[in-house]
């Protein structure tokens, strides 16, 4: 080949991997006025095309040259600032930079680079400016060993508190006398609604489910001698304790409703124990005294156990017996509690920023959010800005315990509140404030703080789970530490071989036990009342028990997607489901519960919980025999061990299971080979009579053992769960 091609080839080729470097260096952000042109020849465009031999190297001084000039005073600058060390904790934000996120983990980008090796950047089109997401700025830091923080959290911290907060006492002189709150307590089915109801005049008691309260009430009672007395019914079922205490803490005066004929119970106990945390006087009601059992005096009796010492044993608290049903000397009782009320001297401000507290709330389908509350200071109208919890309130419409709208409420009076944009807590306190722009900032402080605790507790069970396996993956190092890289990647392929090429569905499927819940209730204590008694479940070794939502409020669409999104069952108490939700259900395959008493819902979760159990397999004996003789049987080359064999109770049927017993263990379990009677294979042999029989593997008998011949049964388990009632 011509000598003059060969060189004009070889100069391409110079050429083209000097273009190369210089269109790479073009593509960094640099100003134009740094680039310095320099003309190899007088003849540009022939010297760019057919470059002589010995241009080869001015060629690539000229590249170096460029790549030289590249670097402006700013970048070098950056290069000469020293950059700050971390002590393997790196402050993170959102879209930062490669740059940046070098800079505060003390790294050059070359690490960055390193790190992202083997993730799906392309990192081609990676610079130094270039955006990073979060979970790659995480995954950055992780895989340099160095644990990350946000930085945004530092800042929320020093955050102002805008909590509203009680204003100091009130000047004695200011204060004005009030009703007194009774709460009225006691064990279920003792006669506290039929009381209320013959206090009240109206018949509460017929509406309720079973004649058991199922949520609190306030009533205001006005007395014919023109007394008003405050009363709070509260449940008496030991699933409504939280309810219970909640009244203890708003109340005065707590009158203990007992039965005569029944005597002191489990929840009299419990009430009593209220009254006392909570600092609060005793009446005793001794109710049913109009029935021919009834015993009065053995209840003061029992009640001396339990430190509730009457007027008549030298004690201070008064007893008055009364029949709820009759009226008799209900009357007495009301002066009574008049009478303790004065003693106490109950007083409260009226003037200024409303504070009360929530009695019950529930979301009402036409008027939305509503609360029972207690007004405890302060003069309660339409307009009020009220927060509570972590919602808040304009007042619309103010209502009594008849349901009539009522223009204001002073203290110790009961009222029902509309106006709430969602619904507060059962318990939670009312502070009234300025305006809806304060309500706004109380309300955004205590969702902040909320969020920081909650925060602060996932770290910490985070940081758990990080230790536990990191101690697990540390032990499984160890058993694996003997073999070489290529046998311990194949153990662990083997070990998650059926995780990996499962399904999503098919995984969640592996976790068949489990009994996902959708709970809704009318008001918020009912819901409070349900999730308490499901904080007792201790069986989810047995199956696990998830409650993935809960409100208030009928049964939703919404209710019937997320149960179908978790194969679960929905739950309602007080609520109804409409008909086009049951017809989606019940298209889903979806079940809905719903009931009016708490126990009946309980019950009906155990069912479904034992629905969700594995059956258990149960051995039915079918007939025993006894080793009588051993002996030895050739079959071609082979050598089988035969037992003779006496049936003593029951039958052997060669088609079932036997199993082999020696010294009182279970050493053998499988069929039979062979079963005979004066050497005729027989299919059954019976109580009494004399039989041969060999195994299905090789055994050698012992005169003694025992033969059991018995058939497996399926039998539906039952959970162990004890929820206490």
């Amino acid at each position: 080949m011509n000598r003059g091609l060969i060189l004009k080839l070889e100069g391409l080729v110079q050429l083209r991997g000097a273009c190369q470097q210089l269109r790479a260096l073009s593509y960094r952000k640099v100003p134009r006025a740094q680039w310095r042109p320099v003309q190899s020849s007088a003849h540009p465009g022939w010297s760019s095309l057919y470059p002589q031999p010995w241009q080869k190297e001015k060629l690539i001084t000229i590249a170096l040259s460029h790549h030289r000039h590249l670097a402006t005073k700013e970048e070098t600058k950056k290069k000469q600032r020293k950059i700050p060390l971390t002590k393997g904790e790196v402050e993170i934000r959102q879209k930062m930079t490669v740059e940046e996120l070098a800079q505060a983990m003390g790294k050059d980008i070359d690490h960055i680079y390193e790190a992202l090796l083997y993730t799906d950047i392309d990192l081609d089109s990676l610079e130094p400016d270039s955006v990073l997401r979060e979970d790659h700025i995480k995954l950055i830091v992780k895989k340099s060993g160095m644990k990350y923080k946000s930085a945004k959290l530092r800042e929320e911290k020093e955050r102002e508190n805008r909590d509203a907060v009680k204003r100091p006492p009130a000047d004695p002189a200011l204060l004005t006398p009030r009703p007194p709150v009774v709460t009225i307590l006691g064990h279920v089915d003792h006669g506290k609604t039929t009381l209320l109801d013959s206090l009240r005049k109206t018949q509460v008691a017929s509406m309720e489910a079973g004649g058991i309260t199922q949520h609190i009430g306030a009533f205001l009672v006005q007395l014919p001698s023109g007394e008003k007395i405050t009363f709070l019914d509260t449940p008496g079922h030991a699933a409504f304790s939280a309810m219970r205490a909640r009244g203890t803490h708003v109340t005065d005066i707590v009158i203990l409703v007992v039965a005569a004929e029944d005597g002191v119970m489990q929840q009299t106990i419990e009430s009593i124990q209220h009254a006392k945390n909570a600092g609060v006087p005793l009446i005793l009601a001794i109710n049913k005294c109009d029935k021919p059992e009834a015993d009065p005096e053995r209840v003061k009796k029992e009640l001396l156990a339990h430190d509730v010492v009457c007027e008549e044993f030298g004690g201070d608290v008064q007893a008055v017996n009364i029949s709820a049903l009759k009226g008799e000397n209900l009357m007495v009782l009301a002066e009574a509690t008049v009478a303790l009320a004065e003693v106490l001297e109950l007083k409260a401000d009226s003037t200024g920023l409303v504070e009360g507290t929530v009695i019950e709330s529930r979301k009402d389908k036409g008027k939305g959010p509503v609360t029972t509350a207690i007004v405890q200071r302060g003069t309660l109208r339409r307009g009020c800005v009220l927060v509570a919890g972590k919602t808040w309130a304009k007042v619309r419409f103010l209502l009594d315990e008849n349901g009539k709208a009522v223009d204001g409420a002073s203290p110790g009076i009961p009222v029902e509140i509309m106006g709430w944009k969602e619904v507060p807590s059962a318990g939670d306190e009312i502070l009234e404030v300025e305006s809806e722009q304060r309500a706004h900032e109380v309300v955004a402080w205590r969702t902040y703080v909320e969020q920081q605790e909650k925060m602060k507790k996932d770290v910490e069970v985070i940081e758990a789970q990080q230790k536990e396996h990191r101690v697990e993956y540390e032990k499984k190092q160890q058993k694996l530490a003997h073999l070489s890289w290529r046998q311990r990647k194949a153990v662990l392929y083997k070990a998650n071989k059926h995780l990996m090429f499962s399904k999503p569905k098919e995984r969640t499927e592996m976790d068949k036990n489990v009994l996902s819940v959708i709970v809704k209730g009318d008001v918020d204590g009912s819901v409070e009342a349900i999730l308490n008694i499901l904080d007792s479940y201790d069986a989810n070794e047995e199956c696990k028990l998830d409650v993935i939502h809960f409100g208030m409020g009928d049964i939703s669409e919404t209710d019937v997607t997320l149960a179908e999104a978790f194969n679960g069952v929905v739950f309602g108490f007080s609520v109804k489901a409409n008909e086009s939700i049951k017809q989606l259900a019940a298209k889903k395959g979806i079940k809905i519960k719903l009931h009016n008493i708490i126990y009946k819902l309980i019950e009906d979760l155990k069912d479904e919980l034992n629905s969700r159990l594995p059956p258990a397999l149960v051995e039915n004996t079918i007939g025993e025999a006894s080793v009588l003789d051993t002996f030895t049987v050739t079959v071609g080359k082979n050598k089988i061990p035969v037992a003779g064999c006496r049936v003593q109770k029951g039958l052997l049927d060669k088609k079932l299971k036997f199993k082999l017993i020696r010294n009182g263990d279970a050493i053998w379990k499988g069929s039979l080979s062979s079963l005979k009677h004066h050497k005729d294979d027989v299919p059954v042999i019976k109580t009494g009579m004399d039989c041969g029989l060999s195994l299905d593997k090789y055994i050698e008998f012992k005169i003694g053992d025992q033969i059991v011949c018995y058939e497996e049964k399926e039998v539906q388990q039952t959970t162990s769960w004890d929820p206490g009632f």
